[in-house]
């Protein structure tokens, strides 16, 4: 694959960043990187080790800027605000969403690290779609990977399920590329049932029209947030004009929120949705926006070889 260019970038938040390459966009890419985990993740994870777990995000080290010239084309490249808007507030609607969204726990690198997800439809009734970042980060897969829906101040309602496999796409896994940021999880089955007879289910759908407008969730634990509740944005996506592939929205969530849902059609009175990207990363120019992968071809072969598990 071709480099086109290498940007600033934070990881879902905008107080700690890495430098990654975005690439052009594959055409005979390979079928998704699969990692199997072995048993123990559940039982190492005690409500002080994830209320304890730092956001993956914070752990990635600064990096450069991209300059005085395009910081001040920001203004105009943006759309403008719309008075039906959040850029990060606590969901207090209820509804499904706050079953089926909940924190990601995992150690990286021997330390213990957080990110969101959110459990989809699938054959399987086991799948869990957050970042790429959330399952592999700087050439290693993490281990004691856990989903935690619905989670709560360190209280796990509904359980903690561990994966059996983590899967991402051919791109992240070759070389992190951002436009493909997918992750996903298959869960083992928790006290004899499956994640989604528990928790119920999203929908997730593919290669949408862009410019819509979504709704993002996710557990931001970085100031000024503590990882303990669920928060969300919503208003009009836009694409990233500044290198990369992805979707943009005006978001404030901060590291720990990735991974989390975008949806298509978010309907506030039953918290249900359709899943069309996820929390990925900011640029430092940039506060107040988050970007999302868009879920085109590539994401739906992960998201295949998933459900098929």
């Amino acid at each position: 694959m071709k480099r086109t260019g290498i940007r600033a970038l934070v990881l879902a938040a905008v107080a700690a960043v890495t430098t990654a390459v975005f690439n052009a966009p594959a055409t005979a890419a390979p079928g998704p990187a699969v990692h199997v985990h072995g048993a123990g993740a559940a039982e190492y994870w005690t409500p002080e080790k994830m209320r304890s777990a730092k956001p993956l995000d914070g752990l990635v080290t600064a990096a450069r800027d991209l300059g005085a010239d395009v910081r001040a084309a920001v203004p105009r490249l943006l759309p403008s605000r719309t008075s039906k808007v959040s850029t990060g507030d606590p969901w207090a609607g209820g509804g499904a969403v706050t079953r089926t969204a909940g924190r990601v726990f995992f150690t990286f690198n021997g330390s213990p690290a957080s990110c969101s997800g959110d459990a989809v439809t699938s054959a399987n009734r086991s799948v869990v779609i957050t970042a790429g970042h959330c399952v592999k980060f700087e050439g290693s897969w993490h281990t004691n990977w856990v989903f935690v829906p619905g989670y709560d101040n360190g209280n796990a309602p509904y359980g903690e399920w561990a994966a059996t496999t983590t899967l991402t796409t051919p791109q992240w896994q070759a070389n992190e590329d951002l436009n493909y940021d997918v992750g996903a999880a298959v869960v083992a089955p928790l006290n004899g049932q499956y994640l989604t007879d528990v928790v119920g289910s999203q929908g997730i759908a593919f290669n949408q029209p862009r410019g819509q407008a979504m709704h993002s969730f996710g557990y931001p634990a970085e100031p000024p947030y503590d990882g303990s509740e669920l928060t969300y944005c919503a208003g009009r996506t836009f694409n990233d004009t500044f290198g990369s592939n992805d979707l943009g929205m005006r978001c404030d969530m901060t590291g720990g929120s990735s991974g989390g849902p975008w949806f298509l059609s978010f309907d506030e009175a039953t918290g249900t949705g359709i899943q069309n990207s996820v929390n990925s990363f900011g640029y430092t120019f940039l506060p107040g926006v988050m970007f999302g992968p868009y879920f085109g071809a590539d994401a739906e072969a992960l998201y295949n070889a998933a459900a098929a598990r």
